[in-house]
């Protein structure tokens, strides 16, 4: 058995003082339930980590109540909110990891023809930026020996450095350093890993590890 980030987060040491999980497929909830036991610090949500973090999980990492929080959020493809983010950087209490599904992105998206995407999968996205203003970023013009002038798809960095200004801009979060790329065995970028937070202490910490352990491989 392979160990997935729920159970690693669990073996962390000092350990946290309680663990939210929350999936939206039962069954790997039920296994969660079973490798877990008893444990009365450990809290389990079968749903839509959207709705769960907002109602249930937030309200009690408030800032106010001196309390703190780190939150990883890992959605399956384009199916995070951006009304997730925009509250866990308005909370002012909580570090935040995110990983941002560009491959998904570019194969559902943004696809080198702008009219190549599908009504649903421009609403997804939508929805994971925020509102419709990643168009404005995801196409640079580009003009034609005959005068006219093409729409041409930015890089992958390019992407997901306008991500990174709008998680600082407009989610509130005063420190955002570069993202990780994460690759597959055939060097593509799959996702990237977005560190967000307010505390300069963090940042240095996470820039750290992304440096020593990730990006000399990459």
């Amino acid at each position: 058995m392979v160990l997935g980030s729920p159970l690693d987060a669990l073996l962390v040491q000092p350990p946290f003082r309680e663990y939210h999980l929350i999936d939206l497929d039962g069954d790997k909830v039920a296994s969660l339930h079973g490798l877990v036991g008893d444990r009365q610090d450990v809290h389990l949500h079968h749903g839509d980590c959207n709705q769960v973090l907002l109602d249930d999980v937030f309200p009690k990492v408030r800032f106010q109540d001196f309390r703190r929080g780190l939150c990883l959020l890992d959605p399956y493809k384009l199916t995070l909110s951006w009304k997730v983010v925009r509250e866990a950087g308005s909370l002012q209490s909580l570090d935040v990891f995110i990983n941002f599904p560009i491959h998904d992105i570019n194969r559902t998206v943004l696809h080198h023809d702008p009219e190549g995407a599908s009504q649903a999968n421009i609403e997804r996205m939508n929805t994971f930026w925020g509102d419709e203003s990643w168009k404005d970023v995801a196409y640079e013009k580009s003009p034609t020996l005959f005068g006219d002038v093409d729409l041409e798809k930015v890089s992958n960095p390019k992407f997901a450095e306008a991500f990174r200004k709008r998680l600082q801009k407009v989610a509130g979060f005063k420190r955002v350093p570069e993202p990780l790329p994460m690759k597959n065995t055939k060097g593509s970028t799959v996702y990237y890993l977005f560190f967000a937070s307010q505390k300069g202490t963090a940042e240095d910490i996470v820039t750290y590890i992304f440096d020593k352990f990730g990006r000399q491989s990459v």
